[in-house]
C-alpha cells in the first residue's frame, strides 16, 4: 500500500509518490493524447493522489495542464492538483515579464482554465533563481484571498531563494532535483525545509532516467530534453552518472527493479513529502506507484552512502 505523508504545515496529506506531468506533454517524444489521459488515470488507480504539471510543460506549452485537467476532472475531490508559474513560452524566446503581480494573476486564469479546476491546490514559482520574489509573493496572497490558490511554493535548487521566498511565511513547499545521481539539496536545502515545515517536493527522482539502469553508454537521446547529452560536457556528465549507477547495481534484486530502489532512496529522506515521477504508459505509471510501499533499509543506505562517497 501506498505510504502517506504531510505536505508540509499545510494540512494536506499526499502519497509519497506523485505524478509528474512533463513526460506526457510531448517534449519527451511524441505521446497520443489518449496514451497520456489512460497513463494519468493509471496513477490515480494505483494510489497516486498528487499530480504536478506547469503552464511551460508541453509542446505547445500549457499541453500538459490541458491533459491533467481532461484526465481529472472527474476525480477532482479526491485528486491534489500542483502547477507551476514563470515559465510559460520561455524556451521559444517570449518570456513573460512578470514587472506586476497582474502578471501571475492572469498567468494563474489561464492555468485554472486548462486544468478545468476552480482552485489550484498548490501554486509554484518556476524562476529556480529568483532573488526578488515580491511580485511573486504579492500575487500569490493576492490569489489565495481570491480562492485560486490553497497555498504557494517556490521550485529552486538554492537555499538562499528559499530563503527569500519563505520571508512572509507563507511558502508551504519546495520542489527541488533529488536523486541517487544528484544529491545537491542534502547539502542543506533539505534540512532547511524540514526546520520551516516546509513541504519537499521532490523532481527527477529517475535522474531523467539515468537511474533506471536502461541506457548504456552508446545511448543517444532523440528527445528535446536531453539531446544535449550527446556530445560535449553534458555527455560526459551522463557517463559519469552512468558510472556511478553501475556500483548501486546491488540494489537492484528479483522482486525490486534498479528505478524502483532509486525512487525509494529520494522518499527514505524524513524530509520528503512526495516524489514526482514521469510516465508515458500506464505500465511505467503502475511501476513507479508500486515503488512508494516503502523505503529502503537503514542497511541499504548505509551502504549507498559508502559507495558514493
Amino acid at each position: 500500500m501506498m505510504l502517506m505523508r504531510p505536505l508540509g504545515r499545510t494540512g494536506i496529506t499526499v502519497c509519497v509518490i506523485g505524478f509528474g506531468a512533463w513526460n506526457i506533454g510531448g517534449q519527451w517524444g511524441e505521446v497520443k493524447r489518449e496514451d497520456a489521459i489512460a497513463t494519468i488515470r493509471a496513477s490515480l488507480d494505483a494510489g497516486v493522489n498528487f499530480f504536478d504539471t506547469a503552464d511551460a510543460y508541453g509542446d505547445p506549452p500549457g499541453l500538459s495542464e490541458e491533459l491533467i485537467g481532461a484526465a481529472l476532472a472527474d476525480v477532482r475531490d479526491r485528486v491534489v492538483i500542483a502547477t507551476k508559474v514563470g515559465n510559460f513560452a520561455r524556451r521559444h524566446g517570449h518570456p513573460l515579464p512578470f514587472t506586476h503581480p497582474l502578471h501571475v494573476e492572469l498567468c494563474c486564469d489561464a492555468s485554472l482554465r486548462r486544468l478545468r479546476v476552480d482552485t489550484i491546490d498548490l501554486y509554484q514559482c518556476h524562476l529556480a533563481n529568483l532573488m526578488e520574489p515580491e511580485i511573486f509573493l504579492e500575487a500569490f496572497a493576492t490569489l489565495r484571498r481570491k480562492g485560486k490558490i490553497r497555498f504557494g511554493g517556490m521550485s529552486t535548487e538554492t537555499v538562499e531563494v528559499l530563503r527569500r521566498f519563505n520571508a512572509d511565511g507563507h511558502c508551504a513547499t519546495v520542489q527541488l532535483e533529488y536523486s541517487l545521481v544528484n544529491r545537491d539539496a542534502e547539502k542543506e536545502l533539505l534540512d532547511y525545509a524540514r526546520q520551516h515545515g516546509i513541504g519537499v517536493i521532490a523532481r527527477g527522482p529517475l535522474g531523467q532516467g539515468v537511474c533506471s539502469g536502461k541506457y548504456t553508454s552508446q545511448t543517444q537521446f532523440t528527445d528535446s530534453v536531453r539531446s544535449g547529452w550527446n556530445s560535449g560536457p553534458q555527455r560526459e556528465v551522463f557517463l559519469a552518472r552512468m558510472q556511478k549507477m553501475e556500483r548501486l547495481r546491488f540494489l537492484e534484486t528479483p522482486d525490486r527493479s534498479l528505478a524502483s530502489a532509486a525512487i525509494q532512496y529520494v522518499i527514505s529522506h524524513p524530509a520528503v513529502s512526495c516524489a514526482i515521477v514521469g510516465a508515458r504508459n500506464p505500465a511505467q505509471a503502475i511501476a513507479n506507484a508500486r515503488a512508494g510501499d516503502r523505503v529502503l533499509a537503514d542497511a541499504e543506505l548505509t551502504r549507498i552512502r559508502s559507495v558514493l562517497a
